[in-house]
């Protein structure tokens, strides 16, 4: 039986639609542009039989339309009517099978960046759009500081192993305000001289993993002493309480 490639096809500046290929069929998460994913396709002589939308925003989305018209497939989404392409909207705890690549998913609904925002993940892949990213998290559009907490928080739990594919190359800056809020954790220095090497080459740093994300994510470690005390640092006053926290270190990346 072959295994599941999971392929990077690059979009706009720095997005990625993650392609997960088995023999000849391929399914996508979050197609913002057509145009690379059926040229994809194309090249590697490969049939469509799934699409998969973690939000709404426009550069996850944006192929949907013109990828139907070239495949009939399933759309699987939130309950969001601002993606009128789903064709199966999912909740908190829904499981599927992608047709032709046999991947059982299951759903976590983790808004913040959007009121609807869900992830998909396996017993090892997590497709998780704009709420975590490597090293960071999306910004808070529709939602609350608590609601993103808990989010991520919920996205932790999952087993370490878990291979992290985010929505977009933003590893390097991530990684250099984490070391701002956390100078003294190494393992985002180590982090760092990894993922600089790998856009000197002209890699994809991702996916990321579950256990990595504990090590050296501040957003995720918003219960760490250095951390709080970054954050509180910024704020000018103490800070108590992950969210709190999470709020100031949010804040000061928007503005970093």
């Amino acid at each position: 039986m072959s295994a599941i490639e999971v392929i990077p096809v690059r979009a706009f500046n720095d997005n990625y639609i993650w392609t997960l290929v088995k023999g000849g069929n391929a399914a996508v998460v979050d197609p913002g542009d057509a145009a690379p994913v059926l040229e994809y396709l194309r090249a590697h002589k490969l049939a469509l039989t799934a699409i998969l939308n973690t939000h709404h925003h426009a550069d996850h989305v944006g192929g949907n339309e013109e990828l139907l018209r070239h495949f009939k497939v399933p759309v699987y989404g939130p309950h969001d009517e601002r993606i009128a392409a789903v064709t199966k909207r999912v909740r908190e705890g829904d499981r599927f099978t992608l047709d032709g690549i046999g991947l059982e998913l299951s759903v976590l609904e983790i808004p913040a960046h959007t009121r609807s925002h869900i992830s998909f993940h396996s017993a090892d892949m997590l497709f998780c759009g704009d709420t975590l990213f490597a090293c960071g998290c999306g910004r808070i559009f529709e939602g609350t500081p608590a609601q993103m907490y808990a989010a991520l928080t919920k996205l932790m739990a999952l087993l370490d192993r878990t291979r992290v594919y985010c929505g977009h190359e933003y590893t390097l800056s991530n990684i250099r305000f984490a070391l701002a809020a956390e100078p003294g954790n190494a393992a985002i220095a180590d982090w760092e001289r990894e993922a600089a090497a790998q856009r000197a080459r002209g890699d994809v740093t991702l996916p990321s993993t579950i256990a990595r994300e504990k090590a050296a994510n501040p957003f995720v470690r918003c219960d760490q002493p250095g951390v709080i005390a970054s954050a509180s640092k910024r704020a000018g006053r103490p800070l108590s309480g992950a969210t709190s926290v999470l709020a100031e270190l949010r804040d000061w990346k928007n503005n970093f």
